[in-house]
């Protein structure tokens, strides 16, 4: 058209082996000056004058600005009825540029190509999430890799999990229906494929290799030394792909002492102080009921690994990333704990004496048990008088919020007997007119009969393939651009190495190569 033929005098040179576009024409890479961009972008067509201005901006060299590699416009693939209703995720096998031609994923260059296996599912006609187009090698274990991994998976990346002949602990644990599928496992492995390698033996440690010269991210959770026998140190991972986002999640930093050391969820809990917290408000030292450690270690690599990959784009860098546990738990508990000590000398006392004080818990009502905070001022005023106590707004130890924190194990030691004749409901829907935070305690067991909870439908009910009926949580997070009104399981959790055989012909190993993984 001549609208098309205007925009074409704007590019200035396109080559398949400068310029890669992801499956839907959601990133444009580009080289000039021995530099390389990544630019995200939001749709599918963009005008050329855009892309050049932008590679202008980033360019470091006026004087090649010109000879930069633009695309000006990609149109949406055209996915074939067929691959739309596949269940099983299929390559995009050609991408269109403004020229109209037809450019076939066997018609580049593989050294050239860091999109060549791109994937889509049957729910093609819908964005995967704001990480469609990236590839995260997964070669973690337990529950923190895992995790972290099943969120990228979430937000839309091609995550490729590589396991053991043996599978990863987890798929042993019970409850489980069938062997290598437990609960754990059909709850961390969503939006995954599985692939089995034995990085031992020479097909796997080749494989392993293939796979990373393909990838945006590799993450791990193994250990440094059990990295550098098995030649994937950061170093050899960069020997093979420079501008990948390397990220190693283990125990303790490589800059200490206990670098090496093994390391599970209790005993970060222990050596970051998390187990000592209880003794503060007059009890023992305790483990806290959950894998707090291992979860929120895990939802720290998300968010390094995303700037990571923004950094790329705008600089065309990979990075080296740590992420470790016992420093993030300690980092994470001196968020308030830290209180006086935060000054040199210190100014008062270390933590926090809202928190500590044994007086901070559950209140029991009539019928119920509930957890409430007034906050502001208003809210105590508002919550005194609700319960008959309306001197205590002008009492000097609660009239503002420095002195309620000061006399916070008093005032909070009241509240028991304030709200033991209140019904649970009567107490709540005041709590909710006036603002006032509060909620009845929830039994956990029972999350899918809570009103909010199931209205938002957290507990996704669904079939898997293999399992049968089974309950997955929806990803708490919603984006507009990923369609959050569907559910965000693109692929169920995969048997182990599921998927193994048809990566590794994605990478253009033959039969008799991929026959070697198999012994």
């Amino acid at each position: 058209s001549a609208a098309n033929a205007t925009r074409s005098a704007s590019v200035h040179r396109w080559s398949r082996n400068r310029s890669v576009l992801n499956s839907r024409g959601v990133t444009y890479r580009f080289s000039q000056a021995h530099q390389t961009f990544d630019l995200p972008v939001v749709a599918a067509a963009l005008p050329a004058g855009q892309i050049v201005n932008e590679v202008d901006r980033r360019s470091a060299c006026d004087e090649q600005r010109r000879d930069a590699v633009v695309v000006a416009e990609v149109r949406a693939e055209r996915v074939d009825e067929e691959l739309a209703n596949c269940i099983e995720h299929r390559r995009i096998r050609r991408h269109e540029c403004l020229s109209g031609h037809a450019i076939s994923l066997a018609e580049h260059d593989r050294s050239h190509c860091a999109w060549h296996s791109v994937t889509v599912t049957s729910e093609s006609v819908r964005p995967a999430g704001p990480l469609d187009g990236v590839r995260v090698v997964d070669l973690t274990s337990v529950v923190m890799g895992p995790l972290a991994t099943r969120m990228l998976g979430d937000m839309g990346a091609d995550v490729i999990r590589v396991e053991t002949p043996d599978g990863d602990i987890i798929r042993h644990y019970e409850p489980a229906r069938s062997a290598m599928m437990s609960a754990f496992s059909l709850n961390l492995n969503r939006n995954k494929r599985s692939v089995v390698l034995d990085l031992k033996s020479d097909s796997g440690a080749a494989a392993l290799r293939d796979l990373v010269a393909t990838a945006d991210v590799f993450v791990t959770t193994m250990r440094r030394s059990a990295l550098n026998r098995l030649g994937i140190d950061d170093a050899s991972i960069r020997a093979i792909k420079p501008n990948i986002i390397t990220c190693v999640a283990n125990g303790w930093g490589s800059n200490g002492p206990n670098a090496d050391k093994a390391a599970y969820d209790d005993v970060i809990q222990a050596a970051s102080g998390v187990v000592d917290l209880f003794t503060y408000s007059g009890g023992a030292p305790q483990l806290v009921p959950s894998i707090i450690a291992d979860k929120v270690s895990g939802l720290h690599i998300v968010p390094a690994i995303t700037a990571a990959l923004y950094r790329r784009a705008m600089t065309g860098e990979g990075d080296s990333i740590e992420v470790p546990m016992a420093e993030v738990m300690a980092s994470f508990n001196l968020v308030e704990h830290l209180g006086g000590s935060t000054f040199e000398p210190p100014v008062g006392e270390f933590s926090y004496p809202r928190i500590t004080t044994p007086n901070r818990r559950p209140r029991q009502t009539a019928d119920g048990w509930v957890v409430l905070l007034p906050y502001t001022d208003a809210n105590w005023r508002d919550f005194f008088g609700f319960v008959g106590r309306s001197e205590l707004a002008t009492d000097p130890r609660f009239a503002e919020q420095r002195s309620r924190i000061a006399n916070s194990g008093e005032l909070y030691g009241m509240l028991d007997e304030m709200v033991a004749d209140l019904p649970t409901a009567a107490l709540l829907d005041f709590c909710d007119s006036r603002s006032i935070p509060a909620s009845a305690v929830l039994d956990l067991e029972h999350i899918a009969d809570d009103p909010h909870f199931k209205a938002i439908d957290l507990l996704h009910n669904d079939e898997h393939p293999t399992e049968g009926a089974y309950r997955y949580t929806r990803d708490p997070i919603r984006f507009a651009s990923r369609g959050d009104d569907h559910e965000t399981v693109r692929l169920h959790a995969p048997g182990l190495g599921e998927h193994t055989d048809k990566v590794m012909a994605e990478l253009g190993w033959t039969s008799d190569q991929i026959a070697t993984l198999h012994p």
